[in-house]
């Protein structure tokens, strides 16, 4: 016997939340992807396995542009405050993923650059979102994987980034 949906249900099952939980799984499944992939460097395979790669470290690997980013660039990018991307870029330096050097239009300034394990995590980051987007597509369909990516692409599209004045 099933119970009639209370009031307040909408509150666990609205597009936001499924959204939400759609999003960690799937950077979950592309990091899982990642701990495995030949071309990852043991040590950055490694530390993916134990967990100590999140989803947020994936931002560097999704917005750093390919000759490099300024902290404030790579921080906007990613809709992050500049201290916490700062931190996100220290841990993938000690990591080897990047490196800083001096930004070729400004002798003051720093840019964040892919080093060479860097650039085969990105390659390896590639391989693992194209997985994780077929799994998602055999999971639920073309039919259905071809709207939800339309639907996204579509209200994605009408987002400024800017707060409401309502």
């Amino acid at each position: 016997m099933t119970s009639a949906p209370r009031a307040d249900d909408w509150r666990q099952t609205h597009l936001g939340r499924l959204l939400g939980h759609a999003m960690r799984r799937f950077d979950a499944r592309v990091l899982d992807l990642m701990a495995h992939h030949v071309e990852v460097p043991l040590a950055l395979s490694n530390l993916a396995a134990r967990g100590q790669v999140s989803a947020a470290h994936i931002h560097i690997t999704r917005h750093l542009g390919l000759s490099g980013s300024r902290l404030v660039d790579l921080a906007e990018r990613a809709g992050m405050s500049k201290q916490a991307m700062g931190d996100l870029v220290d841990q993938c330096l000690a990591w080897g993923l990047v490196r800083r050097e001096a930004d070729p239009l400004d002798g003051r300034a720093r840019r964040i650059v892919f080093t060479d394990d860097g650039l085969a995590w990105l390659r390896a980051f590639e391989w693992a979102v194209g997985q994780a987007e077929a799994e998602f597509r055999q999971e639920v369909g073309e039919a259905v994987a071809t709207v939800v990516t339309l639907g996204l692409e579509a209200y994605a599209s009408g987002w400024s980034g800017l707060k409401s004045n309502a």
